[in-house]
């Protein structure tokens, strides 16, 4: 009883000194850079020698801790370019050798600098943690010049392309497959909510960073797909001058995505004080992912035959089974006028069952995606906070 009193007689002591006990327990906790959002590069790295890297990794490359942030945002220096942006599909965790750290800084002009893979707004991030704790000008400047990078590649009409400078391939479309649009906003979103993470940055770049969030916002509600005249979600890329869906690789169709628009959907859901329009583009959505959940089936996959082809090494397969006891499962494309789902190969070729995908890209691409599901849970408690009276899941909606 003793000590609990004591305990609470702490707390309320920082509480006087205008503390949280929110903050006090953040306080407690060790500061550290999350690898999650890194881990499409990190793995990559490890897992794919590419003789266009600058560096490629080692045996037995050792890694820094989470709490390694100071090192950490040390690499993330080295890696970054010139122009403030950054390459994908290294390592920042990487413990490099003086010979790995030199050859980062023989290059910095070349400027293969992308938003793919979970690359520069997660940099940016680490940067702002790094420079919470240490204070360091050289992570301000670089977090800075990394911001400065997201406002020179922004298009006017507000999408971003997957690299820049632009490129004459599929890159230089507007982007919002593998999370590219949804991760460059989320960053936004939180400065322009103020989180106090990015107090460093001053009133005349914060004001640029608005605009460029809200142009962005804008380009979501712009590129939602229209289909038999009604909204339904979003396609992966977009063509950046006529907002028009488009093919990226040879194998990825301009179709409706679930798996991108789920994080599109969350991130609008996020938005405080929705206006008409955000509040219309999320019912629609909700009303499409619901419309187009597949019931009583699943994806099993198997073992196989190993096949090695110019791609990757296949070992397993997949294989479509109807099952009764299956949660909801939605494709991944459905096709724009049909709305069935939609699959293809690396020829272009589109096909309408898993089982016609040739088996190198049956096993090797996500076709299914459970994500939809994580926006209708979180839909209800939206609904009943902002449009109580219009809950779309319910019958004759």
């Amino acid at each position: 009883m003793k000590n609990r009193r004591l305990y609470f007689l702490h707390i309320i002591f920082w509480m006087v000194l205008g503390y949280s006990p929110t903050l006090l327990a953040q306080r407690a906790k060790p500061v550290q850079i999350d690898p999650k959002p890194f881990g499409d590069n990190s793995r990559h790295w490890y897992g794919i020698y590419d003789a266009h890297n600058v560096i490629n990794s080692h045996n037995n490359q050792q890694r820094y801790l989470p709490t390694d942030v100071i090192n950490i945002a040390n690499n993330i220096l080295l890696y970054q370019k010139n122009n403030g942006g950054w390459p994908k599909n290294y390592d920042v965790f990487a413990i490099l050798t003086n010979g790995q750290k030199d050859s980062l800084m023989a290059a910095k002009n070349i400027l293969n600098t992308t938003f793919d893979n979970g690359t520069t707004y997660t940099h940016i991030h680490a940067l702002a943690i790094a420079y919470s704790v240490g204070k360091d000008e050289k992570h301000k400047t670089a977090a800075i010049n990394g911001l400065q990078f997201i406002l020179d590649a922004q298009y006017n009409n507000g999408g971003w392309p997957q690299y820049y400078p632009l490129k004459k391939d599929y890159s230089r479309e507007i982007t919002f497959n593998d999370g590219n649009f949804e991760g460059i906003l989320k960053l936004l979103k939180s400065i322009n909510d103020n989180d106090t993470l990015y107090s460093f940055i001053d009133e005349n770049l914060y004001k640029k960073l608005e605009k460029v969030y809200y142009k962005g916002i804008d380009c979501i509600l712009k590129t939602q797909i229209i289909d038999n005249g009604k909204l339904t979600a979003w396609a992966q890329q977009y063509n950046e001058e006529t907002l028009q869906p488009v093919w990226a690789r040879k194998f990825e169709p301009p179709g409706i995505c679930n798996g991108e628009s789920t994080g599109i959907v969350l991130l609008l859901m996020s938005i405080k004080n929705p206006n008409e329009k955000i509040i219309r583009a999320i019912q629609c959505a909700v009303k499409w992912f619901e419309a187009s959940k597949i019931l009583n089936t699943r994806v099993e996959t198997i073992k196989a035959d190993s096949l090695t082809t110019p791609y990757r090494k296949s070992t397993t397969d997949r294989v479509v089974v109807i099952d009764s006891t299956a949660p909801p499962i939605w494709a991944r494309y459905y096709e724009i006028s049909t709305q069935r789902p939609l699959f293809c190969n690396r020829d272009g070729k589109l096909v309408y069952s898993l089982a016609e995908v040739e088996r190198e890209r049956r096993d090797g691409y996500a076709w299914y995606t459970y994500s939809p599901q994580k926006v209708l849970d979180k839909y209800l408690k939206w609904q009943q906070k902002w449009v109580p009276n219009e809950n779309v899941l319910k019958r004759g909606k």
